[in-house]
């Protein structure tokens, strides 16, 4: 299957055939070395989101202990 550009204006647009059933509302589009296009979905950075933060506890309450096991640099020497 292919597609035409088609311009309008100063825009092109690439149409999406019927047998493709979008997922997403919104696409990041890049190009690439060879020309290839790619549109992947918009999707929120989980590890940015609010939502993802307040889920998870970020403090590190371990420690480390025990011999020193191979090359480990030590900061205090």
């Amino acid at each position: 299957m292919s597609v035409k550009i088609r311009k309008i204006g100063n825009l092109n647009f690439l149409t999406v055939p019927e047998s493709i059933m979008p997922l997403a509302q919104e696409y990041y589009v890049f190009q690439g070395r060879d020309g290839v296009i790619v549109y992947t979905p918009a999707e929120e950075n989980p590890f940015t989101s609010d939502k993802f933060i307040k889920q998870h506890d970020f403090s590190q309450t371990e420690e480390f202990s025990g011999p020193m096991v191979g090359k480990e640099i030590i900061n205090d020497q």
